[in-house]
């Protein structure tokens, strides 16, 4: 329970700092930025920016994707989406889904001239567990089937295909892709797309990373390429309901008691 308080008192103080909200918001319009990115849109100056950043990521608010020399900044939704479950779910809902839904449609009118880049999507969880646990728990069709409701087929090879097999007896598939790179047990790259989609449409690509500290692992969830901001809101919705309920799975032994993603989307 302290452990949680001091999480929530660090998500709060972060978002209490006008600055630290300038850099989020700048992130929400563009996410995947680097530092100079950052401090170029916003005028800021590097150590600055870097202080507030490193308070924004301690509140797992912010996380940072390497790629090479460069560290790209997301936001992550996980922190606020926990607040809107223990806060705002069930109480006032309905009427705040309406609310959002006319300013999110006036927001979109007055952006329609504005040029659009395809979003990345990045989710940050801590699970008490092993890295090899976690491994596990994203590779193996029977676990994937309790917690994803689909079985997650493959030998995880690179270059093999994989399935997301529906449990009806079918093993119909609702997507298909092709593992890009496996290191087990800390990343796992695939390509994730329909299987009716177009030969010439580039699949969005996922990867899952894997990093070990102490008796805790940090997962992250990077997915990329996506389509348009239609599919974003799609996976912004089933990422934080599938990983709450493989981390229920894990630390528990059992997943949580209503398939999170059943509950209505959170409001914007």
């Amino acid at each position: 329970m302290v452990t949680e308080r001091s999480e929530i008192d660090a998500v709060f103080k972060a978002l209490a700092d006008p600055t630290r909200r300038l850099l989020l918001d700048s992130l929400r319009e563009r996410n995947g930025q680097t530092l100079s990115d950052l401090c170029e849109q916003l005028e800021m100056k590097r150590q600055s920016a870097t202080q507030h950043l490193d308070l924004l990521v301690t509140a797992n608010l912010v996380a940072v994707v390497r790629r090479g020399r460069e560290r790209f900044h997301y936001l992550n939704p996980a922190p606020i989406h926990d607040i809107d479950r223990r806060w705002i779910s069930g109480f006032d809902e309905p009427r705040l889904d309406e609310l959002s839904a006319i300013k999110t449609k006036a927001e979109r009118q007055a952006m329609t001239k504005q040029a659009s880049t395809i979003p990345t999507y990045v989710y940050v969880t801590y699970i008490h567990a092993t890295a090899e646990e976690v491994w596990q728990a994203l590779t193996d069709a029977e676990l994937t089937a309790k917690y994803w409701g689909h079985a997650n087929v493959s030998d995880w090879k690179e270059g093999s295909p994989w399935e997301h097999q529906r449990l009806d007896g079918t093993n119909q598939a609702d997507v298909v892709g092709r593992v890009i790179l496996t290191e087990p047990p800390t990343r796992l790259v695939f390509t994730f797309e329909s299987p009716d989609a177009e030969p010439s449409a580039t699949p969005s690509v996922v990867t899952f990373l894997i990093e070990p500290h102490g008796d805790i692992v940090r997962l992250t969830v990077t997915h990329e390429h996506l389509a348009d901001d239609t599919a974003f809101g799609e996976i912004s919705h089933g990422w934080p309901a599938v990983l709450a309920n493989l981390k229920s799975m894990i630390e528990t032994g059992d997943v949580l008691p209503v398939a999170p993603w059943e509950m209505p989307k959170a409001s914007a």
